[in-house]
């Protein structure tokens, strides 16, 4: 359940959210290698040391002011969030300055020609297509080993992320952008996540991340356009910021469709493999990323990006009230919970659209 921005350039901003990684913590009957437990324990235990109330942590003199000035709006941007719809929570009540640029590495895996990803499952939370770790060097160490398995392994870093209510989020320093769009960034991630706490179903990641996505965009640009102005300057940054996303994953997209087009020709592996060479290649310098996108990678994509068409079409249905397309989602959830795991939104989401919105205004 990764909530990632797409990055890979010069913008490399990429948020997740690990109920996989809190399950292994707290059921250890898992069949994972103990390693994972204890890192993910100790990772998990040492955020939880470093948290100070966020009333303390405004206050602080040694934290920027610019730092102070975000960390203030935080409960401003939770209220907002309940106002429309997303479920009141105790997260982010508190922040943890962690003196690193990232708080996780997210390891994910795929068959070389095709679109099949690595799952790992556990229990209580179901199947992920990815799992996360504090350390990049034992982020590097776990995907040598599924590249031995013959597999595309992507590793790439994670500024945020949630626990689904396992434990009380801080916010963490590595959640305050050095950029522009800073602000609108706080208040998508808080908005992603607690549309987590809100709605999620398990076995179906890519569902629960284009979902947040969708959501989490649509509302920070609503809270930028309440506080400060539809053309306030965060806005309009926060605005150009997505534009760029937007960019590289129609990139993405295109580069996915032709590759799936690829694997299911008749045509050898061999001329298979060379072909995947030559498009990956060219959505490298078509996205201008600092490093070598794979089938991993694209299949991430594929869990934040899809579905957004139908969710658009819902939201519309309802009116464009965020509280009815909420309510329709969960009034659906009997109905996503009896489709194969990890099915495309697309295909969860047409029967609902197809209904309209569950609530009158």
């Amino acid at each position: 359940m990764v909530h990632w921005r797409f990055g890979m350039g010069s913008r490399t901003t990429h948020w997740c959210s690990l109920a996989g990684l809190l399950a292994i913590v707290t059921l250890l009957g898992a069949c994972m290698p103990i390693r994972y437990v204890t890192q993910a324990s100790a990772g998990q235990g040492d955020l939880t040391k470093r948290a100070v109330p966020l009333e303390k942590a405004t206050a602080a003199q040694h934290l920027k002011p610019r730092v102070r000035a975000l960390l203030s709006r935080v409960p401003e941007i939770k209220a907002f969030g309940e106002r429309y719809g997303l479920r009141p929570t105790k997260n982010y009540t508190t922040y943890a300055d962690l003196d690193r640029p990232e708080v996780l590495w997210v390891v994910s895996a795929c068959e070389p020609l095709g679109f099949t990803p690595k799952t790992w499952r556990f229990p209580v939370v179901g199947s992920f297509t990815y799992l996360g770790w504090f350390q990049r060097t034992e982020a590097d160490t776990f995907a040598t080993g599924l590249r031995q398995d013959g597999l595309d392994v992507d590793v790439r870093p994670s500024h945020a992320y949630s626990t689904l209510g396992w434990f009380k989020d801080p916010v963490l320093s590595t959640m305050i952008s050095p950029d522009e769009d800073a602000l609108g960034e706080l208040a998508e991630v808080i908005l992603h996540e607690s549309l987590h706490a809100t709605f999620y179903v398990n076995g179906q990641s890519t569902l629960n991340e284009s979902v947040a996505k969708f959501v989490g965009d649509g509302l920070a640009l609503t809270y930028l356009a309440e506080t400060l102005g539809q053309d306030s300057f965060e806005r309009v940054r926060y605005l150009d910021a997505q534009a760029e996303d937007e960019s590289r994953g129609r990139a993405m997209r295109d580069a996915y469709e032709s590759l799936a087009k690829l694997y299911e020709s008749k045509v050898s592996d061999r001329e298979k493999l060379a072909g995947k060479e030559r498009i990956l290649r060219e959505l490298r310098v078509r996205g201008q990323f600092r490093r070598a996108p794979n089938n991993a990678t694209l299949i991430q994509y594929k869990t934040y990006g899809s579905g957004h068409a139908e969710l658009g079409a819902l939201l519309g249905a309802c009116g464009g009230s965020w509280k009815r397309f909420l309510k329709t989602l969960e009034a659906s959830r009997k109905h996503f919970e009896s489709q194969k795991e990890h099915e495309e939104p697309k295909d969860l989401l047409t029967a609902v659209v197809a209904k309209g919105c569950a609530f009158a205004p």
